[in-house]
């Protein structure tokens, strides 16, 4: 039967289960990636893992969100990974080499291979052909030991790309697009896969965007083939050996279909504050700009700022505009250097800031209360870019560089009309520039061994996590509505994020930029435990695992919600929080924060069956909820978290795998 190419990377790593849609499957992991504002806590959990070495084929540690210095935490951090990577057998990309995305994309992508990241846009692999899946750090740590992905079979979303972008449209316009018809959850528990004649004119680059942000749209992953597109961009950085052919069959089918005339794209915008708030930039020209930040993994290839720097050549930045450029890899800033684009970006005005995500996490760059960005970042969450009352919009860089020159959101056709500019015919290198020396190599194992990690006061050990009573009766500590991100949870910046590290510190930020009395509120509840009830889509955006163990931490053990993005849905259970869903959503409405909520004999219930009823002890009343918990996850609930289960099991899992890495020559 004619196989798709999303189909054919989950065949070809499945290890069990069944290609079924909504099936539990394990597929094998040849590649894991993690950041700095995740890996800390993947490497505390290798150590309470017991591991002794990766069973990964490769396995890369970056440093490239929190490279503010201000005090000695983050470099406290940084020294950590470097000395957990070198106990357990990692790459290490030093601090300012490059964003995770784009530099794992250069120097370690290769078709037809699966990855998973501790990040939500790990899915930007897709571009190379890969099956590059975001998780929560524990599924990675487990990943790391040689254990297969655990996830229920997605539908494939074929999307149909015909035609050729028109000029002063790019890759971006593409994915807002999709966000556009889509919103933030259209692609929740898909995988989806582009296809069709419009993929010739798109760059492996510029597939790194749209499947980049594939994310906002929830899906579980986006994939591309890999053809002649990512042979080219593999001969480029000197690895066309690693390029395999890689297609869907002739006549193969998708469980769901969709075309895109990229012809008919015109240059799009999300409105603050959501990326699936998407609208024409032309129905919003004319609104004051105040800041333009060009970068981040969602736009991070040279093309991205050469375009900016051609149209900003010989001009000068409005008055009013901080105009920021935040390159995304040491090799990228070196070529658009040789190619004079970076003097032209300086002499118009631009602040050049070092290769890391920056702005995108909030670390720097707040532009003021009130005032519009415009950001080709993936991601415009309140408060994300560590100004409370921001207003950021997302945009291409067309358009970004548009608006930095006349000082207003600007369609950048009509400023070229008015300029008399052409499109810019940019001249690219045809071979990218390698600087592999802030890639530190994995030590040998016995040298490994000797090593000790270095933490500094910062570090705390992970938090004992007890496993689930039989018995809840627990207060509603906050009630929350429709797409509460994981911003929202476990805030990002720079004050929250040097505590990435540290749980009892982070915790007392979680839910402050919903409710700042969250904390305090929930230590004083002590040791009943509480709940939170949510609307749609509840922990939609970042991966990051803080926001379902510093919760945790401060006595949650149960979330009721409307429904759940997936990442966060399977981090609450990793760490012994049991997430429900109403049966009726409209018993949403029945429920305020301060109500009691109770159900006796929870273990029983959880185990006979995905059914329960609650009671609503102050409103007399009781209301019916379900669970999605596969067997596995069920397990891991009950024993409060994945390591506490493993950790009372004589034969985990990760002992398991590892001797079968061992027998197979691993």
């Amino acid at each position: 039967m004619p196989s798709n190419v999303a189909r054919k990377l989950i065949e070809s790593h499945l290890e069990s289960g069944s290609m079924d849609v909504g099936e539990e499957i394990a597929i094998r992991i040849d590649q894991t990636l993690t950041q700095d504002a995740t890996g800390t806590l993947v490497m505390q959990e290798l150590e309470a893992l017991e591991l002794d070495r990766a069973r990964s084929e490769i396995s890369v540690q970056y440093v490239d969100h929190n490279l503010l210095q201000t005090d000695e935490k983050n470099a406290e951090d940084h020294e950590y990974l470097r000395t957990a990577c070198e106990r357990f057998g990692l790459w290490y990309s030093k601090p300012g080499n490059g964003v995770s995305h784009p530099t794992h994309m250069q120097r370690f992508g290769v078709p037809g291979k699966t990855m998973v990241g501790s990040d939500s846009h790990t899915p930007a692999a897709g571009s190379l052909g890969m099956l590059a899946i975001g998780v929560g750090g524990l599924e990675v740590a487990l990943a790391i030991a040689g254990h297969p992905l655990n996830v229920r079979m997605p539908e494939i979303w074929g999307v149909h790309l015909d035609g050729e972008l028109p000029q002063w449209c790019s890759a971006k316009d593409v994915i807002l697009e999709m966000l556009r018809r889509h919103d933030v959850k259209g692609a929740v528990n898909r995988i989806i896969e582009y296809h069709g004649p419009g993929l010739a004119g798109l760059t492996a680059m510029d597939r790194h965007v749209i499947a980049n942000m594939g994310a906002e749209l929830g899906a579980t992953t986006s994939v591309f083939p890999s053809d002649d597109a990512v042979r080219e961009f593999l001969r480029a950085e000197g690895r066309e050996d690693d390029w395999i052919e890689l297609s869907a069959d002739d006549g193969a089918s998708y469980d769901l279909e969709e075309s895109i005339e990229l012809s008919q794209l015109e240059p799009l915008i999300a409105k603050p504050s959501s990326p699936g708030n998407v609208v024409p930039v032309r129905e919003v020209a004319g609104k004051d700009v105040s800041q333009v930040v060009i970068g981040s993994s969602a736009n991070p290839g040279l093309r991205d700022f050469a375009i900016a720097a051609a149209m900003v050549a010989g001009r000068q930045t409005a008055p009013q505009v901080s105009f920021d450029i935040n390159p995304t890899s040491r090799e990228i800033l070196t070529d658009l250097t040789k190619m004079g684009a970076t003097a032209e970006l300086l002499i118009a005005g631009a602040r050049i800031h070092q290769a890391g995500c920056m702005g995108c996490i909030g670390m720097g760059q707040a532009p003021a209360t009130g005032r519009n960005s415009l950001r080709t970042m993936p991601r415009n969450f309140p408060g994300r870019s560590g100004t409370k009352e921001d207003s950021v919009w997302l945009c291409s860089p067309e358009t970004a560089a548009a608006s930095a020159l006349t000082g207003a959101i600007t369609d950048p056709r009509d400023w070229a009309s008015d300029v008399g500019m052409d499109y810019p015919a940019l001249d690219l290198p045809q071979q990218h520039s390698s600087n592999t020396q802030m890639l530190v190599p994995p030590l040998g194992a016995d040298d490994a061994a000797q090593v000790v990690p270095a933490k500094g006061p910062n570090i705390s050990s992970l938090p004992d996590l007890d496993d689930l009573p039989d018995r809840l009766e627990s207060r509603v500590m906050l009630k929350v509505g429709d797409n509460i991100s994981t911003d929202e949870i476990s805030p990002a910046g720079a004050r929250a994020l040097p505590f990435r590290s540290n749980i009892p510190k982070l915790a007392m930020f979680s839910f402050t930029r919903v409710d700042e009395t969250y904390p305090e509120r929930a230590q004083q509840n002590g040791d009943a435990g509480h709940i939170i009830v949510g609307g749609d889509n509840y922990g939609q955006g970042s991966s990051r695992e803080h926001a379902a163990i510093a919760p945790r931490y401060l006595g949650l053990r149960m979330v009721i919600a409307k429904s759940y993005a997936r990442i966060h849905w399977q981090n609450l259970a990793n760490f012994g929080v049991l997430a429900v869903e109403f049966d009726d959503p409209a018993d949403y409405d029945g429920i305020d924060r301060d109500d009691v909520l109770a159900v006796e004999h929870l273990r029983d219930l959880i185990e006979d069956g995905d059914a329960m009823t609650i009671r609503n002890l102050t409103k007399e009343r009781s209301f019916r909820v379900r669970h999605r918990l596969s067997g596995r996850q069920i397990t891991d609930v009950l024993a409060g978290g994945l390591i506490p289960r493993l950790a009372g099991e004589k034969d985990s899992d990760i002992q398991e795998a590892s001797e079968t890495v061992l027998q197979d020559g691993g």
